[in-house]
């Protein structure tokens, strides 16, 4: 294994951001006192919004201790009562099933009653002077702001929050539940309630709160966190990756990414999932953490692109991520939803197609891919039942291809293709972004981190296995797809997929000296595959050149333009590679 140089902690460091940015809770006191002051009015109302998950109860106390305001009101007093919140939500959480519902369509002003924002907002009409406070998500429906602050949260820090019983779901007090239930109900209710309301309000935001670490709370002027996002959207970044063990999980990352080593494993890292994310902000000395999908939502066309942002809307479609299995097991034998199936079950309007990139492996590594020639539909489907009744163990060799997994191999896996990564490999999975929709089929007979089975989905994945996608149809579509595509002075470009049925373009590059690349107007997702250390540059010198270290995956923004990608450090003269994502247009 080679030292680790991985760095789990990238920033943006945003222009002008010195002094813009404040840490501490009587810091931030401090700074809202001063611009109250700066108003120079007889009464001013401070609207402290919230995205779901936030501790609105450690808000309320600290305002109501370190600023005394006349009057300190909770949005949340103005909201339906939980039994009606319940039943407004049901409808979308797929009755008992315990990880699929339906993404809701629904807007925050439902979750509130018209009856109690009305005397809450008369509470504000008659207050005439001094310093009101409203706090909580929804806290700009009861008054206009004079001034506003976001308190936002990365969907990863709210999930942790549920998993500590730290959090309720919107609206209600629910953190006995599991974890596993309160996510389902967070990932297709709450967030898509909260992102409709955030988006229209960044674009007014005075101050923006970062309580990820509530004993060092940051707060930062609106308009340098825009500035931050706006410049994040002219060069080469990285969001925050995160990791997290699995049933299954490895010891690669621990050594690669300079995990804790007495940590049991680690299946998954995030490295690229803007959705869960986060996008640390350089301020001087100080980082501030707000989701990286702040990004997609204020910076669509900049960072997307016209075509992807007119065929995705503010959505970043790629995704990049890692399945450790090198001293773990298989992953669960499974498949994914056909579009038309994702589209009328679950609302989502595209689907997980995906591949595997064999980052590294152990002798013995293997992929399970497609079904084997003549298979048995029926058989396979009674085999699959009778192993999840307890019966004798499902063999998937009997019935999907058992191919080797070597470094740098590519396997292409479109929906509705069958397909389980085996122990002892490392892979770069790049995907499509709906990544929660996965129907697992065979577990190997294991318990999940929590004791108990994991959740397994039959019925979806028989109505959505391909069945003519047998060993010579894998062999020939799916399997190592490698086609030189161009050449130069010390470099050579191969494409690598995906399958034709999938919207994601992959290409790698090889090279020893410098590679040109151009964005063409589309976002770009890189991981360096190969080589300790590469550059990224301008050639004219659009922004400042951008240091990628083995493993880590970058987002290059459509409106770059032209770059290059050459070794650098340890790495110069010796050969390293990158595997490109974008989306075909």
């Amino acid at each position: 294994m080679r030292e680790p140089n991985y760095d789990k902690f990238p920033f943006v460091a945003v222009p002008q951001g010195e002094g813009a940015c404040v840490q501490g809770w009587s810091e931030v006191a401090d700074r809202l006192r001063q611009s109250i002051a700066a108003r120079g009015a007889v009464k001013t109302v401070l609207v402290v919004e919230c995205y779901t998950g936030v501790d609105e109860e450690m808000l309320l106390r600290e305002i109501k201790s370190r600023l005394a305001p006349g009057l300190l009101l909770h949005a949340r007093d103005g909201m339906l009562p939980p039994e009606q919140i319940d039943a407004l939500v049901q409808p979308f959480l797929g009755g008992n099933d315990p990880v699929f519902g339906f993404l809701c369509g629904l807007t925050l002003p439902r979750f509130f009653s018209e009856e109690r924002l009305a005397s809450i907002r008369a509470q504000v009409a008659v207050a005439t002077e001094g310093l009101i406070v409203i706090v909580g998500c929804g806290a700009s429906l009861i008054a206009e702001p004079d001034l506003l602050v976001y308190v936002d949260l990365a969907r990863w820090e709210g999930q942790l929050r549920y998993r500590r019983n730290e959090a309720s779901n919107l609206g209600v007090e629910n953190r006995s539940l599991a974890a596993s239930l309160q996510y389902k109900r967070a990932f297709f209710v709450d967030w898509r309630v909260c992102d409709r309301w955030k988006r229209p309000l960044i674009v007014r935001w005075d101050f923006v709160l970062d309580t990820h670490d509530a004993r060092a709370p940051k707060l930062a002027e609106g308009e340098a966190v825009r500035r931050g996002l706006r410049h994040a959207a002219t060069r080469p970044f990285r969001v925050v990756p995160f990791f997290d063990p699995a049933p299954w999980g490895g010891q690669w990352m621990k050594e690669v990414c300079g995990l804790d080593p007495a940590t049991l494993n680690y299946g998954w890292c995030f490295d690229c999932v803007p959705e869960e994310n986060s996008l640390l902000l350089g301020f001087g000395d100080l980082r501030m953490e707000i989701p990286s999908l702040d990004l997609v939502f204020d910076q669509p066309r900049e960072l997307l692109g016209e075509a992807v942002h007119a065929r995705f809307g503010d959505e970043f479609p790629i995704r990049f991520d890692f399945l450790d299995t090198m001293g773990g097991g298989h992953l669960s034998f499974q498949v994914h939803p056909l579009t038309e199936y994702i589209q009328h079950h679950f609302g989502m309007h595209y689907t997980q197609d995906e591949s595997y990139y064999i980052l590294e492996a152990a002798p013995g590594a293997t992929v399970y891919l497609g079904l084997t020639e003549g298979v048995d539909r029926e058989a396979m489907l009674d085999d699959l039942h009778a192993a999840q009744q307890g019966g004798a163990p499902f063999r998937a060799e009997k019935y999907a291809n058992v191919f080797p997994a070597r470094k740098h191999d590519h396997f292409l896996i479109p929906a509705g293709t069958v397909h389980c990564s085996g122990a002892e490999s490392m892979v770069l999975e790049i995907s499509a972004t709906p990544y929660i929709f996965t129907f697992k089929m065979w577990d190997w007979g294991r318990l999940g981190l929590d004791g108990k089975p994991r959740p397994i989905h039959l019925r979806h994945g028989a109505a959505n296995i391909q069945w003519d996608r047998t060993t010579r149809w894998t062999e020939q579509n799916l399997v190592n797809r490698f086609e030189p595509v161009a050449s130069g002075p010390g470099w050579r470009e191969e494409r690598t997929g995906l399958h034709e049925r999938e919207f994601i373009e992959t290409r790698r590059h090889w090279f020893t000296g410098p590679v040109p690349h151009h964005t063409r107007g589309g976002v770009h997702v890189l991981n360096l595959i190969e080589g300790g250390e590469v550059l990224v540059e301008s050639p004219s010198g659009a922004f400042e050149p951008f240091v990628v270290h083995y493993a880590e995956t970058f987002i290059v923004p459509a409106q770059v333009g032209p770059y290059t990608i050459r070794p650098h450090g340890l790495s110069e003269g010796r050969e390293c590679a990158t595997l490109l994502a974008y989306v075909r247009t």
